[in-house]
């Protein structure tokens, strides 16, 4: 059986995390393109195939940073979550908050898991080749809307 290639959007400013991401899915060595998204009005572009993203795959699986620039992670949970075509995509919040009230927040507007990132480089490079085999060799993901 074929591996497919899942595309997989991370939103998250910060410059450390994005590195230590992108290492973690190179050492993970599972099929993905990476996109990368810095602040929550870049994603929704993205999400949304505008503003010089139209050719942009929908991503299979989202890591979502709660604290980013201009729209923040609640409210791009929020608006993907009312839409009909982007509230089948998984949505990882993966953020440094370890706070309650957050992680309530979050799985109110169904967000599929939340995890904290640690504070250590190699603990992060670890939880994300985890949260990465487990989205896309362990769970089954929807298909595609029809449109794509």
């Amino acid at each position: 059986m074929t591996q497919q290639t899942i595309s997989i959007l991370l939103i998250e400013d910060n410059e450390g995390d994005i590195v230590l991401t992108q290492e973690a899915m190179r050492e993970a060595k599972l099929a993905n393109n990476l996109l990368l998204a810095r602040d929550g009005d870049e994603a929704l572009d993205i999400l949304y195939k505008r503003n010089g993203y139209e050719g942009a795959a929908t991503p299979d699986l989202i890591l979502l940073d709660l604290n980013l620039p201009v729209t923040d992670g609640y409210e791009v949970l929020e608006i993907m979550k009312q839409d009909e075509d982007l509230l089948r995509i998984p949505v990882v919040v993966l953020t440094s908050s370890e706070s309650d009230a957050d992680r309530i927040k979050t799985y109110q507007l169904h967000a599929n898991c939340f995890v904290s990132k640690p504070l250590k480089a190699s603990s992060f490079i670890e939880v994300v080749k985890t949260i990465e085999n487990f989205w896309l060799s362990i769970v089954s993901l929807p298909p595609k809307a029809a449109a794509e």
